[in-house]
């Protein structure tokens, strides 16, 4: 009798422990709904900064990459695109050399070698050859795209250089915005410097030059029903090298408008050590999420 009762509280206990693991468990597995929302914001506000920052600095480069008399030939689409886009060159103020306006075509689209798909135009006006102190760029986009994105706003460089200092630029976005097919977009502006730290002693060769990148920027994104406004930091210098179409390395702490800096739901990106390629990495509350750059 003593037997089977000892074995009956045994077996209960048993059951109870088993019980109370698996209750644990399912606790551990399931998130608060709230936690839930906060974290794809948080990650959505990330992307969607990480996605306009290489978009917009790639622009800076096909600005600068245009022609030797504008800025340094064969940076940017000008050292990747085969017969396009079509470039037309017009001087308001000839034969004084500047300012000149300068339009990229890329009618009704073309895939670069880089794999992406551009149409519409790119307008460019400059006031003096972008290696020059002082020179400014202003760049506009007429009904252009960039794969099936839209791109619109303006992207304003300036040549902030000093004497015995390497090449800087003040890079400025205004109302920059990208559009999908489906309505989504980001909006985004953006106050960037960006500084030669490498390639300096060689000023005609211009896929060896390596920049970082300082700032920050805010933006807004709409996803199906959801809105996000964020503003983002670079906290370690992002670093661009001219033979690579992404940054590699570098970080940048973005934080959801009317959050606190001290939420333990801020997205820091990471580009990575240094290896060209289109990876980079989200962490969000200990949790580190990938994604790929456009």
């Amino acid at each position: 009798m003593k037997k089977s009762l000892f074995l009956q509280v045994a077996v209960l206990t048993g059951i109870l422990a088993l019980a109370l693991v698996a209750c644990k468990k399912e606790k551990s597995n399931t998130q608060d709904p709230a936690e839930q929302l906060e974290i794809s914001t948080s990650k959505l506000s990330s992307e969607s900064d990480a996605e306009a920052e290489v978009i917009y600095d790639g622009v800076f480069d096909d600005a600068m990459g245009v022609s030797d008399e504008v800025g340094l030939a064969g940076m940017g689409i000008f050292g990747r695109l085969n017969a396009c886009p079509t470039v037309t060159v017009t001087r308001p103020n000839a034969p004084a050399p500047f300012p000149v306006r300068v339009v990229l075509d890329f009618g009704t689209g073309c895939v670069a070698r880089d794999g992406h798909f551009r149409k519409g135009k790119i307008i460019h006006v400059y006031t003096n050859r972008l290696i020059i102190p002082q020179a400014v760029a202003e760049t506009s986009f007429d009904n252009f795209y960039y794969d099936s994105t839209k791109v619109e706003g303006v992207m304003r460089i300036k040549n902030t250089s000093e004497p015995n200092v390497g090449p800087r630029f003040q890079i400025n976005v205004i109302n920059g915005k990208l559009t999908r097919p489906n309505g989504n977009f980001i909006k985004w502006n953006s106050e960037k410097v960006r500084t030669q730290i490498e390639g300096v002693s060689t000023p005609f060769m211009p896929m060896d030059d390596v920049f970082k990148i300082t700032g920050g920027a805010r933006g807004l994104v709409k996803r199906d029903t959801t809105l996000v406004g964020w503003s983002a930091t670079i906290l370690e210098p992002l670093i661009r090298r001219n033979n690579c179409r992404w940054i590699v390395k570098g970080t940048v702490k973005v934080v959801k408008e009317n959050s606190t800096t001290g939420t333990r739901y801020v997205g820091v990106i990471n580009y990575g050590m240094g290896a060209c390629d289109n990876l980079a990495t989200v962490t969000i509350n200990g949790v580190v999420h990938h994604i790929t750059l456009p």
